[in-house]
């Protein structure tokens, strides 16, 4: 039978999330909205059957297989208690949860009632992310020392869009740095050991700007992103005989990697993805049907360590005023 996902939020990227579940050979059952209108014009235009505008409705009359959560991420953690206390399994879109209170409670449930969760960190089962955590991983760069990684651009100016907006969990945090963390200590593939932040208070009060500085076992990491400032975007990682380059780490479509005189050794090219987003659809599907509650890829305690680093930041931020 067919894996039934349910959707809740009509976001562009929920769009996205439709297409890949199709070429997964996922159902997509319903979707639902706070508002009925964009719930119906998201169905329509995605081939979904059925629409609501309550989500705890959709929940109890469609019983899915699993819900992926679109919405704003201040509503991320109350629908996805919604979701383990009915049972259903979570697939929530970065970032996850605002805090680590409310992933430490997401979590907590979870495991009390057996129910699968896992955060949309998509980038992570992507080909490009995946060759370069090997080559870290087989020693072609020998020890890693340093790695930096920089994600920014200008966003669209709104004091009221979910870039800026602190009641729909806004910020810079939340949107890239998520990433700039969550991928570096993926491809480094240490545990952390120290960690410190610091950012830029915006004219709404959210982050604009951060900078986090992370101690695993034998590297440090330097991440630095911004929603005010278009940088070069890309994962470098470095040691004592090369280094690795991911460009636009985020989206991971190649990786280049240099020996210790700084020739170029290997590019791959990732030519085969065609939606990104299914490779952690098909791990959920996975995972749901093995009865597991977590994922190896993107485990709770990864989200969990994220989150706090967000209290860092929104500590950084009220020291500002």
């Amino acid at each position: 039978m067919k894996f039934r996902f349910g959707v809740m939020g009509a976001a562009k990227i929920a769009r996205k999330f439709c297409e890949a579940a199709a070429l997964c050979g996922c159902e997509v059952c319903a979707v639902a909205s706070k508002s009925e209108e964009r719930a119906k014009a998201f169905a329509e235009a995605n081939g979904i059957g059925r629409y609501y505008a309550d989500y705890e409705a959709m929940l109890e009359a469609e019983k899915p297989d699993a819900v992926y959560i679109a919405t704003t991420t201040n509503d991320h953690a109350r629908l996805s208690l919604l979701c383990i206390r009915h049972g259903v399994p979570v697939l929530c879109e970065k970032a996850a949860y605002e805090n680590s209170e409310q992933a430490r409670a997401v979590f907590s449930l979870a495991r009390e009632k057996g129910v699968f969760v896992m955060e949309a960190m998509w980038s992570r089962f992507l080909p490009a992310l995946l060759t370069a955590k090997a080559w870290v991983a087989e020693g072609r760069i020998g020890a890693p020392a340093i790695a930096q990684c920089g994600i920014g651009f200008v966003a669209p100016e709104g004091a009221d869009n979910r870039y800026f907006s602190p009641k729909l969990g806004g910020g810079a945090a939340r949107d890239i740095t998520v990433y700039a963390y969550e991928l570096t200590g993926y491809v480094l593939g240490q545990e952390e050991k120290e960690i410190a932040a610091c950012a830029v208070r915006g004219e709404t009060g959210v982050d604009v700007s951060d900078a986090v500085l992370v101690r695993y076992e034998s590297a440090v990491a330097n991440l630095t992103t911004s929603f005010v400032s278009r940088m070069e975007e890309r994962l470098t990682v470095c040691g004592d005989k090369g280094r690795l380059v991911v460009p636009s780490p985020n989206f991971g479509a190649e990786c280049l990697l240099y020996g210790p005189d700084g020739s170029l050794l290997e590019h791959f090219t990732d030519t085969v993805t065609k939606n990104g987003f299914t490779y952690e659809i098909e791990e959920v599907v996975r995972c749901v049907r093995e009865g597991k509650t977590e994922s190896a890829i993107v485990p709770w305690r990864d989200t969990l360590a994220c989150a706090a680093l967000f209290d860092q930041i929104d500590a950084s931020l009220a020291r500002q005023g």
